[in-house]
């Protein structure tokens, strides 16, 4: 009985504390344009998960032509790091943070190409006084991509690095 009820109160904290957490969705309009999700831990913290179409038009040569494919970064940010802050605000508030995690992703759904990393984020937010965000993204990739047919190859993704800059417009709630 008072496993049950002390697992019951658990639950209830980690409910009560999820829901607490300032939390917000969007899309990222750039070199990929796809939407996002970041679920905050306290005011220094938030883990941002984006789902992203990427073209790989400057990528021809290797994905055979213009192709589309699906992909995702999922970074964990801690939002003015070092004890930093951006000393402007006035009605709004004005953050900036950097990240690390992983990406992965295909192209080109026809003869499948496959890529998967590292990721870095960094980015600056101005997060208005009603429920608006809106910010700039970098989210550089560092890995390998290769191709899943009967010739396999492995490479270094060398698109990663330059194609990773967005605009996001996000809904607080």
């Amino acid at each position: 009985m008072k496993k049950s009820l002390v697992i019951a109160l658990f639950a209830l904290a980690c409910g009560t504390m999820a829901y607490a957490q300032p939390r917000s969705i969007g899309a990222n309009l750039g070199a990929n344009f796809g939407v996002s999700y970041q679920h905050g831990f306290g005011d220094s913290n938030m883990l941002d998960v984006a789902i992203f179409c990427p073209w790989a038009a400057g990528n021809a040569y290797q994905y055979g032509g213009n192709t589309w494919g699906l992909g995702g970064i999922v970074t964990y940010d801690w939002i003015d790091p070092f004890g930093t802050s951006v000393p402007w605000n006035e009605k709004g508030e004005w953050h900036w943070y950097m990240g690390v995690g992983g990406s992965g992703g295909i192209y080109n759904f026809n003869a499948p190409s496959w890529f998967v990393g590292a990721a870095g984020h960094f980015g600056i937010e101005y997060d208005f006084w009603f429920p608006l965000q809106l910010s700039v993204d970098y989210r550089p990739v560092i890995g390998i991509t290769g191709v899943s047919s009967a010739s396999a190859t492995i490479d270094f993704d060398k698109g990663g690095l330059l194609s990773g800059i967005s605009i996001g417009v996000r809904y607080k709630f």
